[in-house]
């Protein structure tokens, strides 16, 4: 090989060497940091760029993406001296590239230290029975005090959840025995309630039935009542009526006559009752005494009728 072939290659590789150090692509949602001869220069956002030729160079390369970051479980202690394990994950975003490259080493191992000890404050406030329905206001207050630190690192802490709170087993059992006691009172209390709401519901089914009974019969009465004097009514009315007759029949000609043969009639008709409903019979002493109790009856119907006139 030539001289020349070889000072051509050198050339070519120069080249190729200084197009490699200069020419920069930068992928979206990502950010680059560059030093010029070891001082900040710039921040390199997405698309195509130059650098200076051996004093640019591309120091620290950031995501620009939401990043969620596992945060290890840990025991903390509740405020009643119970031993809780929790755990939870932590959503953060790069907001400020050249202080998340200087501000701090590492921004996630401090993040994550960050949320841990909060974490431990926060859950050190509450008693065991409430950090389950606490966990939102935890939640909160982490984020609240984690986002405060790493302002100053350029990074923006978003979220943070936690995943699980895991008590001592023989709190968990105590716990679930503190539930099925619960249960079953709840269960009991509901079942009282049941019975007492029926016997009540029973009690004012009876209340109605009898004010509904009273009523009927307050009802009945009434209407027997009003019923019984309609009929005493058309009785008297009937009775007054057939004596008027009686009387008006007793002042035509023979009218008389025919009343007392009409009271014999019934004399008689009622001795001969008499003697079928009973064993013993009370007869009148003589046939006169016939003829006087029919005269006794016929005064009281009325007035006898006056003598024919004599003939002349």
């Amino acid at each position: 090989m030539s001289g020349g072939m070889i000072v051509a290659l050198v050339l070519a590789s120069l080249v190729l060497l200084v197009i490699a150090k200069t020419a920069v692509i930068v992928p979206q949602q990502s950010a680059y940091v560059v030093e010029r001869l070891g001082k900040y220069s710039t921040t390199l956002s997405a698309g195509f760029h130059l650098l200076v030729p051996f004093l640019d160079a591309i120091r620290y390369k950031h995501s620009l993406k939401e990043t969620a970051i596992d945060i290890p479980e840990q025991v903390c202690i509740t405020r009643d001296n119970v031993q809780v394990a929790v755990d939870g994950i932590l959503y953060l975003k790069v907001l400020n590239p050249e202080r998340a490259s200087y501000g701090i080493s590492d921004f996630y191992f401090a993040v994550s230290q960050l949320a841990q000890t909060n974490l431990r404050s926060e859950i050190g406030k509450i008693e065991l029975d409430r950090t389950f329905e606490e966990r939102t206001n935890i939640n909160l207050q982490v984020v609240n005090e984690v986002d405060k630190a790493s302002e100053a690192w350029g990074v923006k802490v978003l979220r943070y959840e936690i995943k699980n709170i895991t008590p001592p087993k023989d709190v968990l059992a105590a716990m679930e025995k503190q539930m099925r006691a619960e249960r079953e009172k709840r269960a009991v209390v509901l079942t009282s309630e049941g019975v007492r709401d029926a016997a009540i519901n029973n009690a004012e089914g009876e209340k109605q039935q009898v004010i509904k009974a009273s009523e009927a019969k307050k009802q009945q009465q009434i209407n027997e009542a009003e019923g019984a004097a309609s009929a005493i009514l058309a009785i008297a009315t009937a009775t007054a009526e057939g004596i008027r007759k009686v009387a008006d029949a007793t002042q035509v000609q023979g009218g008389y006559e025919a009343v007392q043969l009409r009271v014999a009639e019934q004399y008689i008709r009622e001795f001969g009752e008499l003697a079928k409903t009973s064993n013993t019979l009370v007869l009148p002493a003589s046939v006169s005494d016939v003829g006087s109790m029919i005269a006794l009856a016929m005064n009281i119907i009325g007035r006898r009728p006056a003598s024919p006139p004599a003939a002349r």
